[in-house]
């Protein structure tokens, strides 16, 4: 089939391929919602800025005063401090915008070569972690619960965030039908890849527990605790799975009871997750798997912090006495 027989692209506006654009991403490259909603973001704020309606017009001066602008812009949270948006938050725009390019080009519409967008340098990410001693208090916390469902269902959230090092979207994802007489299940992580996790004991405790004692209908595994009438009859069997915020609230209420300063959150459990296994002598490789990481670059964040072969050299050799 002809691009012309599909759809006439040399005649249509810059938002309407944005809107093709977007489109193809979801259907043909299999992109996430989340993902497509942030690009769409991303190449409006780009078209109302620059009020390029051509794509001819897509230029390296264009881009360039893109790119100063949305260097000076302060977001909410900063107008106080005078704070600019984060070089990676700008590299978001710029990763959109060299997408789009790409799109363009496949579709014979003259534009700016995506090549000509580089991305911002920015300095080594660092790793939030919290130390064990924290670690065992945090899946401690929901020990504290009355509402026996709530702890049930909470400390097997904990318990499988470490066991697994599964992201928050993951974990919302689960159903319960979950065979917990094996150690491992598949998930379905970011670009639709498939990998194998695995259950610890506890956490397999902890799920069994919780499932043990749940009376509602829902296929989802982690669901919002049902609402209890007066004579404490079950309002409603039909309670909804809860949402990656939800998950979110759950972590750092727990941290604040276990009197955990820093902020924790889901992706700080993973984190937590993947040094533990580098620290006890995982290879890298493996733990690039176990997160579901498509580069092992993402991966090497976490040797700095983990590498008990320079750690052992520092306390055999620092300050030594002959």
């Amino acid at each position: 089939m002809s691009h012309n027989v599909w759809y006439n692209e040399q005649m249509a506006s810059l938002k309407e391929l944005k809107t093709q654009f977007l489109e193809y991403i979801e259907i043909e490259k299999g992109r996430a919602v989340k993902t497509v909603e942030n690009y769409d973001h991303y190449l409006t704020v780009f078209l109302e800025q620059t009020k390029i309606t051509d794509p001819k017009n897509i230029t390296d001066e264009k881009v360039r005063d893109f790119r100063i602008w949305l260097n000076r812009q302060s977001t909410g949270n900063n107008r106080a401090t005078g704070d600019t948006i984060k070089k990676k938050t700008q590299n978001y725009y710029l990763i959109a915008l060299r997408s789009f390019l790409k799109f363009l080009t496949k579709r014979n519409i003259a534009s700016l070569p995506a090549d000509h967008i580089e991305l911002a340098k920015i300095g080594e990410r660092q790793i939030d972690v919290i130390s064990q001693e924290e670690l065992k208090r945090l899946l401690s916390a929901p020990d504290g619960e009355k509402n026996p469902e709530r702890r049930a269902r909470d400390k097997a959230i904990m318990e499988m965030l470490f066991s697994t090092g599964l992201r928050v979207s993951e974990l919302c994802s689960l159903t319960n039908d979950l065979d917990l007489r094996l150690d491992e299940f598949s998930i379905r992580g970011k670009g639709g890849k498939v990998r194998v996790v695995f259950l610890s004991d506890e956490a397999k405790k902890a799920v069994q527990a919780y499932l043990s004692i749940r009376k509602d209908m829902s296929d989802s595994l982690f669901v919002q605790i049902p609402e209890v009438g007066p004579m404490g009859k079950q309002k409603s069997k039909d309670v909804g799975p809860l949402t990656r915020r939800s998950i979110e609230r759950i972590v750092k209420r727990y941290a604040t009871i276990a009197g955990i300063s820093k902020k924790v959150t889901p992706h700080v459990i993973r984190h937590v997750f993947a040094t533990d296994l580098l620290s006890n002598g995982a290879d890298i490789r493996s733990v690039q798997a176990m997160l579901g990481h498509a580069n092992i670059g993402t991966t090497q964040i976490y040797t700095h912090v983990t590498d008990k072969h320079l750690r052992d050299i520092h306390k055999k050799f620092h300050n030594s006495k002959n």
